[in-house]
């Protein structure tokens, strides 16, 4: 007896009519195992085993594939907050229907973004995704510049893309773009760190990132004195000892030690800015400014057109 569960599970979850068919499933197999409630219909010839809300099977719902940050955050990127689901459509597509209903067509695009790509695109990729330059454009061009950021330093970091696919994907964007690169860096190891070069950045302080200091690194320097370490309990529960132990280490290379947690990056950002500007005048004012010679220096960039500035509250 041929299993379309298990088939659709080794898909990864969601599979057309045609892939099955040809791993020999017939359709009084497939109407059954839809009446079992071993898979669900998607969408007319779309199977899966994914839970409804899932991003992909939404996409697939409507007609198309996930692109933008979307895509990005099914494929476990670094993605702050919900965003409206991202859908690449091809250019003829026909019979869209409502991402939560495969009966309904669609009418209220509420918390959907439809991209209607040429056949480059809509050509290359996976069955519920564009292909991973494709996404990361699709984000650089729709995107305020920290989450876009965030996007192409967790692919530099992860190993997604590579120098060649760097180039690549700034050669494919509009000039007024480009100025991005300058931003990214692929030494960040995590979004909060990501997060916050960009936003001290962009509010015109010096950073540099992973800065030796004896056998450990700094996450980041700001202004050649802030030794700044950015943890929380997804990122560092089990060194809480070595963490205490950094900040003195930081301390004796001179440095003003600070550790902020994940949690305060995304959601009490003003605080810690605030807190960040005490450091930095107490330092100063006391006349023992770190001179910064022993550490290369990231500098500010102008924020490049297109770019949004978010805005942060306390929480």
């Amino acid at each position: 007896m041929v299993n379309i569960r298990e088939m659709v599970d080794e898909l990864g979850g969601l599979a057309q009519k045609r892939q099955l068919v040809a791993r020999g499933a017939q359709d009084f197999d497939l109407t059954r195992a839809v009446k079992r409630g071993e898979v669900v219909r998607a969408r007319q010839g779309w199977y899966t085993t994914a839970e409804e809300s899932e991003s992909k099977v939404r996409a697939v719902r409507v007609g198309g594939r996930l692109t933008g940050i979307s895509a990005i955050a099914d494929w476990g990127g670094w993605v702050l907050d919900k965003h409206p689901l991202h859908v690449s459509l091809p250019h003829n597509a026909a019979r869209l229907r409502s991402p939560w209903n495969r009966r309904r067509r669609l009418g209220v695009r509420r918390g959907l973004r439809l991209h209607w790509d040429p056949p480059a695109i809509s050509e290359t990729g996976t069955n519920w995704h564009v292909g991973f330059l494709d996404a990361l454009r699709r984000v650089i061009l729709d995107e305020d510049l920290e989450t876009a950021v965030a996007a192409i330093d967790w692919a530099l970091h992860a190993g997604r893309i590579d120098a060649f696919d760097f180039e690549r994907l700034f050669l494919a964007l509009p000039r007024h773009k480009r100025w991005i690169r300058s931003w990214v860096d692929g030494r960040c190891e995590s979004l909060p760190e990501s997060l916050a070069r960009t936003r001290l950045r962009r509010e015109g302080h010096r950073v540099a990132i992973q800065v030796p200091v004896g056998f450990k690194r700094i996450d980041l320097v700001v202004n050649g004195v802030v030794g700044l370490e950015i943890d929380g309990r997804q990122f560092h529960a089990h060194t809480f000892e070595e963490d205490r132990l950094k900040a003195l280490e930081i301390t004796i290379a001179g440095f003003h030690a600070m550790n902020v947690s994940a949690k305060m990056v995304f959601t009490q950002w003003n605080l810690f800015m605030h807190a960040l500007d005490s450091a930095l005048s107490s330092r100063s004012t006391s006349g023992l400014e770190n001179s910064g010679d022993s550490v290369q220096m990231g500098r500010a960039s102008p924020l490049p057109s297109g770019f949004t500035r978010p805005r942060y509250g306390f929480s």
